[in-house]
């Protein structure tokens, strides 16, 4: 059996990784870490996000079945986890799957992530 592996970063693409990455600290928490003119890293843990600039960026759509990835977030008071992440610049798609279960969002940048209650 090979050795398993660790997950260190998820990566995002983006047009504009420091705003991406500053939304991404507010709603988390966690710190931007290392930056330079392409990368921008945010959060200190075993697992941190990344956001890379790509040029003529195109981002997701919700919904689309051609969506990559998304993250899932837990929080003790979803109802207010929401508006702060609204009034940070998240967008809070027609289609909402979840019910009263989760809650879609998408990021500045069009990525889509998911709010439910701890």
């Amino acid at each position: 059996m090979n050795a398993p592996l660790t997950l260190t970063t998820i990566m995002f693409d983006c047009a504009d990784p420091v705003a991406l990455a500053t939304f991404y600290s507010n709603a988390t928490g966690w710190p931007v870490t290392d930056t330079d003119e392409t990368f921008v890293y945010v959060g200190e843990g075993p697992i941190t996000l990344a956001f890379q600039h790509v040029p003529d960026y195109r981002p997701p759509a919700w919904p689309d079945p051609a969506k990559h990835a998304h993250l899932d977030f837990q929080t003790p008071d979803k109802p207010q986890a929401i508006q702060h992440l609204l009034a940070a610049g998240a967008k809070l798609p027609d289609f909402q799957p979840g019910a009263d279960r989760w809650t879609v969002l998408t990021d500045p940048e069009g990525h889509p992530f998911c709010v439910a209650a701890a």
